[in-house]
């Protein structure tokens, strides 16, 4: 574990397990987050003999709390420095949420690093928020709502979101682990407010449809068809069309929150797919 310092003096902290000779795959988090998501993936991996890294992007965890840059751009220069600074060119990079959309923004603007593979999981690409050119997306009110939320009392917000739709639990028959959903609220309350309420920006407005374009090594999409968070139809399956080397697999009744509580599932798809 450790920091590397952006060229804009933010501090970005990372964790980096295995021999260091080994492939490397490299997590990216979702909103609101932390590198801690990744535990089940991380130690899965390392065990499998890879070499893993995470970081908590700026904003959140334990990165630096500064009230700028909060944007895709921003984000993919972040992982840069922590790739330079580690020297895992070429690692395979796996994105969970706006964690794949930063995936697919580092792949496109950063050609100098060949990645060889990536894995989107519950992605947000190609575009969240509705517009004209994209009438299957959510309203902006919808955002425009969590940011409200957000700035009233973000504590219960970041209690209602993983007791309810992030996992599932708001279904019949669902039987919630509040260890998952208090480990959700405690790496959201880590982060700043500030770079959680322009993130909501991000990972709803950006739109990653040239990015995904001009991508042509091999991507694994994976996403739930019950993803409340981030509606499979108008992501995963738009994001597979987009990319010219995509595999998409669509899981019956799966969550937003799959990495997490259906790790074992995941994780062999991932490993199956990476080691091929």
């Amino acid at each position: 574990m450790g920091y590397v310092t952006t060229k804009d003096g933010v501090e970005i902290f990372y964790k980096d397990w295995g021999p260091k000779d080994a492939q490397v795959v490299f997590f990216h988090h979702g909103w609101p987050l932390s590198s801690d998501d990744w535990d089940a993936q991380m130690l899965f991996f390392l065990a499998k003999g890879f070499r893993v890294v995470a970081h908590d992007r700026r904003g959140h965890g334990r990165s630096s709390q500064v009230w700028d840059g909060h944007d895709m751009d921003h984000y993919a220069d972040d992982v840069a420095a922590v790739v330079s600074h580690l020297g895992v060119q070429k690692a395979i990079h796996i994105g969970h949420s706006t964690g794949g959309g930063e995936v697919i923004h580092y792949i496109a603007r950063h050609r100098e690093d060949a990645v060889p593979k990536a894995v989107i999981i519950s992605a947000v690409p190609p575009l969240m928020v509705k517009t004209e050119s994209n009438p299957g997306g959510l309203p902006k009110e919808v955002f425009d709502d969590m940011q409200a939320q957000l700035a009233a009392n973000r504590a219960q917000f970041y209690r209602d979101i993983p007791a309810g739709p992030f996992y599932g639990y708001n279904r019949p028959g669902a039987e919630p682990s509040e260890g998952i959903i208090a480990n959700w609220w405690r790496q959201g309350m880590m982060g700043g407010a500030k770079a959680h309420y322009d993130g909501i920006v991000a990972f709803s407005q950006t739109d990653f449809t040239a990015a995904l374009e001009s991508i042509d090594i091999p991507v694994l999409v994976l996403h739930g068809d019950d993803d409340q968070i981030v509606p499979y139809e108008n992501s995963g399956v738009l994001s597979a069309q987009l990319l010219s080397n995509s595999t998409l697999k669509i899981y019956p009744g799966f969550s937003h929150g799959m990495p997490t509580i259906n790790a074992d599932t995941i994780n062999s798809d991932i490993l199956a797919f990476i080691g091929s």
